[in-house]
């Protein structure tokens, strides 16, 4: 017969808090990946999930990038879609109401063109049944000015703060790997409020047809999401959870459940699984099945216990020293 503390470990508390967000368990599906839950159905028990992120939503229609939209690349995708959505009002209208039915905690993602556009967005959501928290997108690299708002500390700052200030719904800075230091983004997030960031969004890259001397992307530029990203997730998990402790969601190249326990330790208190769902859709139940067995296999009783327990010298930066006696390029 299995000891109390046998039994402990075997079924580990996986339960998450992020800031005033609380959720069953650390394994979402990220923005843009996972449509808006609907498509899933049939391959996953929805209701299972820590988190549905679904595709980021805008004040107004937006019609999206020209095809090509989407590019597969070694260990990884170059996706073009430009915030192709429907608009707030048909999301209200026709998207949540399934979503708030199907039994995990939803994540709303928004994206505007400035500040106002943010608060709009925050102000027409908040109070609205059925979200449980808002991720701003402000690190997308498809759409002009996808990223402006993203990449300065003081202007993040300042669009969390409007958002915190016009809801009382938790709030999420999804921020971009495109900065010389995202740990100054990070802070400018926190000092505005935030509950958690997400780290990291995609890298910029793009795709060459050299026959026809040209980009294969419409929008030329893409994001790459994937397994090439993971070693740059990592780093800016890491680097943030040490210098400025607010709660993370790590993403980026996640597809198995080393991979998940890499990002808890790094410091991410919860995943998102994104590119990992086009290869195979039942991704994320497969490692939230894996989950409760490699959180005992570390001898913890609580995934909160593994959290930014990374062991070994502390991050350094772009020039510095990464072992004795030798140094980054």
């Amino acid at each position: 017969m299995p000891s109390p503390a046998a039994s402990v470990a075997s079924s580990p508390a996986l339960a998450v808090t992020l800031g005033r967000l609380r959720l069953p368990n650390p394994i979402m599906v990220a923005s843009g990946t996972f449509g808006y839950g609907r498509e899933m159905t049939g391959y996953i028990d929805l209701a299972r999930l820590g988190g549905i992120v679904p595709k980021t939503i805008t004040l107004r229609p937006r019609r999206g990038n020209e095809p090509w939209r989407t590019v597969e690349t070694p260990s990884g995708l170059l996706n073009s879609i430009g915030l192709d959505n429907d608009g707030v009002d048909v999301f209200l209208a026709k998207q949540l109401p399934f979503l708030a039915d199907c039994g995990a905690p939803i994540v709303v993602s928004i994206a505007g063109a400035n500040t106002e556009e943010f608060v709009s967005l925050a102000r027409r959501l908040d109070g609205v049944l059925g979200i449980a928290a808002l991720e701003l997108n402000v690190s997308c690299p498809n759409v002009s000015h996808g990223v402006d708002l993203g990449t300065d500390a003081a202007t993040c700052r300042g669009v969390v703060s409007g958002v915190r200030s016009a809801t009382a719904l938790p709030v999420i800075a999804k921020l971009t790997p495109n900065v010389t230091d995202i740990v100054a983004v990070a802070r400018g997030a926190a000092d505005g409020g935030a509950d958690a960031v997400t780290l990291i969004n995609t890298l910029q890259g793009m795709a060459i047809d050299w026959r026809q001397r040209r980009p294969l992307l419409g929008n030329v530029v893409g994001g790459l999401s994937g397994p090439a990203i993971k070693p740059v997730a990592l780093r800016c998990v890491h680097q943030v959870h040490r210098a400025v402790g607010i709660p993370i969601i790590g993403v980026g190249g996640i597809m198995t459940i080393d991979d998940c326990m890499e990002f808890f330790v790094a410091g991410a208190s919860a995943v998102q699984i994104g590119t990992a769902s086009f290869a195979e859709p039942v991704v994320s139940a497969r490692l939230l099945d894996q989950l409760p067995a490699a959180v005992a296999e570390a001898g913890a009783a609580s995934l909160a216990q593994l959290v930014g327990t990374l062991a070994g010298r502390p991050a350094v930066g772009c020039g510095g020293a990464s072992r004795e006696g030798e140094h980054a390029d």
